[in-house]
């Protein structure tokens, strides 16, 4: 028999093998960061922020008025995001997502101020109508083998053409108003509009930390109400969507689709019923948008929504999100939002032409899938 010294010199030695054992391949911290989809979107921020500190910090961009300008308008960037994020990396697009906003807007529109609706009836009308369009762009992508881009074009110019028409016949116009006075006392309109948290706020302005109205109507008011319904809306949105995504089988399912979805199906993957799920999810993404925008306006335009999906789009490619699917990162276009939020806003303030916006729309599209093709080829080893 082996002593017990001599087993464990050989108990070492294996240990030792196995631990020099090429196949166990340790990654650096290092690489580990450079490969997480979220690095470009997070320096993305940091210059962004660093930028306009510098040539509008004194402009009241960075006012608790100020913040929450560009914290409004980049939760409407982030709600949209979320949607386009998860079915990017499913592998598919949806280019009706713009189209989509305006067609619910109307829809609530006119079942509410022609027709006499309730408020909330008509918002689980437009609800339940563009989820189940949703439904109808999922499922043409999956039985006609089509790529989804062209389906959801044609269906952009449907819905448009739709909205624009619906509007006319029933009102003669594309902008019908009345919204806001049909929604006091409605049960359901305050979880798309107003602001929540109004104690508090009210509070922090006699203590002396926010800024008070010092004459009109809202004489001793703070100059920021409370936190928004629509920024409300992304937050839950984004949590929602970054656990699903990373703590549970089918955001699994979500990477498998979209990486390689002959292997997933090989693996018992339902990826048709995950593909048109995730159209669903975008299709009720861009109805919160708009409903929260109808309430907030007090009006509904058939116009509303023009360019929101390649701006989606443009938010998850920042976030990190491969254009093949597969591969990205809810928080990560959550961040992307944040940016354009901040930019658009920060143009304002900093005195340049708006239509700059566009611009750098344009080149940050185009760094970040530079970018991005970097990554996969580092994941990959593609050459």
């Amino acid at each position: 028999m082996l002593s017990w010294l001599n087993q464990t010199e050989i108990l070492g030695t294996v240990m030792s093998d196995l631990t020099a054992d090429e196949r166990l391949k340790e990654v650096s911290t290092i690489r580990k960061a450079m490969i997480r989809p979220e690095l470009g979107a997070i320096c993305g921020a940091i210059l962004v922020f660093a930028f306009f500190l510098l040539v509008a910090g004194d402009s009241g961009m960075f006012s608790p008025e100020g913040v929450q300008n560009w914290t409004i308008v980049s939760a409407q960037f982030a709600i949209i995001a979320v949607g386009a994020c998860l079915l990017m990396i499913a592998g598919e697009f949806d280019l009706s997502v713009g189209s989509m906003i305006g067609f619910a807007g109307i829809i609530v529109a006119i079942l509410s101020v022609q027709w006499g609706w309730p408020i909330w009836v008509s918002i689980l009308v437009s609800f339940v109508l563009c989820v189940g369009l949703g439904a109808v762009n999922g499922f043409l992508v999956i039985k006609t083998g089509l790529p989804s881009f062209i389906v959801t074009l044609a269906f952009l110019y449907i819905l448009r053409g739709l909205t624009i028409w619906l509007s006319i016949l029933t009102t003669r116009k594309t902008i019908i108003g009345g919204v806001r006075d049909l929604a006091e006392g409605d049960w359901l309109a305050p979880v798309f509009g107003g602001v929540i948290f109004k104690d508090l706020f009210q509070w922090l302005g006699d203590v002396g930390v926010l800024e008070t109205f010092s004459r009109g109507s809202r004489l001793g008011q703070p100059v920021v109400a409370g936190v928004p319904m629509l920024v409300v809306w992304a937050i839950i949105l984004i949590i929602f969507g970054h656990v699903l995504l990373t703590r549970t089988r089918f955001g699994n399912w979500i990477f498998a689709s979209g990486g390689d979805k002959l292997a997933a199906r090989y693996v018992g993957v339902p990826v048709n019923r995950v593909k048109i799920l995730m159209f669903m999810f975008t299709a009720f993404c861009a109805t919160v948008f708009a409903i929260c925008q109808v309430i907030e306006f007090g009006s509904a335009a058939a116009d509303r929504g023009v360019l929101k999906e390649f701006e989606a789009i443009i938010c998850v490619v920042i976030g990190g999100a491969l254009l093949t699917g597969g591969y990205g990162s809810v928080i990560g276009a959550a961040i992307g939002a944040l940016i354009f939020g901040v930019v658009q806003q920060g143009l304002f303030f900093s005195g340049a032409e708006s239509s700059l916006f566009r611009v750098f729309l344009g080149v940050i599209l185009l760094a970040a899938v530079i970018l991005n093709t970097y990554i996969r080829r580092m994941i990959t080893g593609e050459k």
